[in-house]
Order: C-alpha cells, then structure tokens, then sequence
C-alpha cells in the first residue's frame, strides 16, 4: 500500500485478490462461512450469528469479536448487505446506512479457476480508531495509513487461507491453516 495522504473522512479503501485453483462455487463455500474467518486472522477471534440465523443472507446479521494489541477487545455487530451466490458477499460492520467499515469479497471465474477479491472501505462512520485520532488529530493521516496497510497486511493472510483450503482435497471442517 503507498502512502496516500487519506484521512478518516476519505473512507479509505484497500483491496487484495488472489487467483485459486478451484471452482467459483467451491471457493464459495469457504467465503460465506463467515465462522470459518477467525481461523485465518490474527485480530478477529469469533463470530457468532444473531436473529437465529445459521449463515449468510441479505439482511443478516452477526456479531465478530475482535482483539488487537494496540486497541484491546471489542465486538461490533455487522449486517450482509450484499448476498449474491455464488458470486459476492459483503457487510456493513454497526450501521448499515452509515457503517464504521465495509468489507465485500468477489468471485469471478478466470483461467479454469476463480479469482478471488477482499476489498474494504474504512468508515465513514465513527469507529474505535476515530478514538485515536481524536487524541492525535496530527497524526490522523499515519494513523488511517498504518490501519490500512494492517487491514491489506491481513487481508493478504486471509486470502492465502481460502486458497490453501479450496485447492487442497479436504473440507473446511477437516482442513488445518
């Protein structure tokens, strides 16, 4: 990620892609377990579905608990704002209609596999780093830049995960990271 300057106020956007050996529908099945992700992150530790929901659908909602060494743990409750099988998925983290943060994959056949995308809009809603940047509002525009290369740092490892489990012959329940 290259230094860009941006502030809170830009929603910042970053996004990662990889290309898989593996059907579209097969990756499909790994992206839209939404519990299978804490197994691929350092930050996001659980996430537990709410409304009596078992995954993901167009107005879903599940709450994510997270832990980082520089903000401690919170959990945030997000919302499937788009659901379109097998082909994107995406949710708004805390208020759909002014959201702390987006985050969507994109599946698109290429090459007899399928290229897969993490992409994610930091704000425009007031988030834990909002915080931050409030106590070192000179500051803002390094600390919006570290949080994004952190957020394209771990995006990257969440990709190569989904890779590693579509292309090997196991299923999510029995694959190890």
């Amino acid at each position: 990620m290259e230094w860009t300057g941006a502030r809170y106020a830009d929603t910042p956007t970053a996004e990662v892609h990889t290309w898989i050996a593996a059907a579209p529908a097969q990756v499909w099945k790994l992206v839209s377990d939404i519990e299978l992700m804490p197994r691929m992150s350092s930050e996001l530790r659980s996430v537990e579905w709410l409304d009596g929901g078992s995954g993901p659908a167009l107005g879903a909602r599940f709450v994510g608990r997270s832990k980082h060494d520089a903000f401690g743990e919170w959990s945030t409750t997000s919302h499937i704002v788009e659901y379109e099988p097998p082909r994107r998925l995406a949710w708004a983290v805390e208020d759909p209609q002014h959201p702390t943060a987006v985050w969507r994959f994109t599946l698109e056949p290429q090459d007899g596999g399928t290229l897969l995308r993490e992409w994610m809009q930091m704000g425009p809603g007031r988030s834990g780093l909002s915080f931050a940047i409030d106590r070192m509002p000179e500051k803002e525009q390094k600390i919006v830049f570290v949080r994004m290369r952190e957020f394209e740092a771990n995006m990257t490892i969440t990709l190569e995960g989904f890779k590693k489990l579509a292309e090997s012959d196991r299923t999510p329940g029995e694959a190890s990271l």
